[in-house]
């Protein structure tokens, strides 16, 4: 669950989020969406795929990226019982 937190303590990453919550989208698109180097959101990407954020598939020539929402139900679920 660390990767988890580590991922969502970047603003830069919970905007990547953001923008996958409407559409799943290529590396280039998301880049767009930002004024940082390429090699920057590619390192984002990294970090959200291995905290299982996100997930990747090839189409084409290029690899589109999806919102994990099952981590996101674990988390959700996981704060509710430090509730309770």
């Amino acid at each position: 669950m660390n990767h988890l937190f580590k991922a969502l303590n970047d603003p830069t990453r919970r905007k990547i989020l953001e923008l996958l919550k409407s559409k799943d989208m290529n590396a280039g698109e998301i880049a767009a969406a930002f004024d940082i180097s390429k090699p920057s959101i590619s390192h984002h990407l990294d970090i959200l795929k291995r905290a299982d954020l996100i997930t990747s598939r090839k189409k084409g020539q290029f690899i589109f990226f999806s919102l994990n929402t099952t981590i996101l139900e674990d988390l959700i679920r996981w704060v509710i019982e430090l509730k309770t």
